[in-house]
């Protein structure tokens, strides 16, 4: 923790972490009459067909036949996925992203793919959105702070770009950086983190069919406060882990550093998959508050290993030592 200190930021605790602001942020999109795009949303059942919240470009994906896409838990209202964030780049606070991030410009944008690989390049966007066809997925996505969300994504398995670009047998790792642009992004004075940011999987986390290479969500484009235009999902670990806004993918041989490992590896492992049985130094990671059940009878829910994914991923991790290597 006291390399948080003396960067000048307190990483919330989960008393910090209170359903008040997102109930008055919800408050404030209903008096702006947002409730509207959102009526009828979804159903109890989250394989109910969802309306477009009709906010930016539409981004339809197929429904996934993908055992572990879909899950049956009720999707997170579009005004509370996209207004409580954390994107750093655009400030610390969960509201900062929404507010900030209209600066950032999703176009031109480009991605390069480097390292390990036969055939390297750089990937223009629109080329990006065309190389397979989109999926919805509907996702736990669970942060490190003690809360969680239910989001339908729309993308595609990374695998799929991991493919075409022919990774060499010296490829283990795969990393993966995000923007940082200082004229865009007002966080970047903060010295919070090292910037860019960065984070990195295994070849075979990142080749898992799970792993999200992800373009929108609620059926549209990202919001810029989301990641836009491009970012990835990896539902089994804690939210961190999922880059956003990213504008290299490398692939490399040895194990990357990432951000958080950097700033307080005693609380932050380069895994990071979701364990109730490991907690954070400073909170327990045994229960989650979902956003939107607000209300102070409302009763955290069990946080389920690999976040409720181990049928598909534990075998990924079968004989390590999940407390040493968290």
């Amino acid at each position: 923790m006291h390399l948080l200190r003396d960067r000048g930021f307190r990483h919330a605790t989960p008393s910090d972490i209170t359903p008040r602001a997102v109930y008055r942020q919800r408050r404030q999109l209903l008096a702006l009459g947002g409730a509207a795009a959102l009526a009828g949303a979804f159903g109890t059942n989250a394989h109910a067909q969802a309306a477009r919240p009709g906010k930016l470009a539409a981004l339809p994906g197929t429904r996934s036949a993908l055992p572990g896409a879909l899950v049956m838990d009720k999707p997170t209202a579009y005004a509370d996925a996209s207004t409580y964030n954390n994107f750093y780049e655009f400030g610390t606070e969960k509201s900062d992203p929404a507010r900030h991030a209209r600066s950032l410009k999703t176009r031109p944008w480009t991605v390069a793919v480097e390292g390990e690989v036969k055939k390297p390049g750089t990937y223009d966007i629109e080329a990006l959105l065309k190389l397979a066809p989109m999926e919805e997925r509907i996702y736990r996505l669970r942060c490190v702070e003690g809360w969680s969300m239910v989001i339908p994504w729309v993308g595609y398995s990374l695998a799929e770009l991991v493919r075409r670009v022919e990774p060499t047998g010296n490829a283990k790792f795969v990393q993966f950086v995000t923007l940082a642009d200082r004229r865009q992004m007002p966080g970047l004075a903060s010295s919070v983190l090292d910037w860019p940011y960065v984070e990195g999987l295994r070849l075979d986390e990142a080749t898992h069919p799970l792993a999200l290479l992800t373009f929108g969500m609620y059926g549209e484009v990202l919001p810029n406060q989301n990641g836009a235009p491009l970012r990835l999902v990896v539902p089994w670990k804690y939210g961190f882990k999922s880059g956003k806004s990213l504008v290299k993918i490398r692939f490399v041989d040895k194990q990357p550093k990432t951000s958080w490992e950097l700033a307080a590896p005693d609380e932050y492992g380069f895994y990071s998959n979701v364990n109730p049985q490991v907690d954070h130094p400073r909170w327990s990671q045994a229960t989650e508050r979902r956003i939107g059940e607000d209300g102070l009878l409302a009763r955290k829910r069990a946080t389920l290993m690999f976040n409720g994914y181990e049928p598909q991923v534990g075998q990924l991790y079968a004989g390590m030592d999940l407390r040493r290597q968290f």
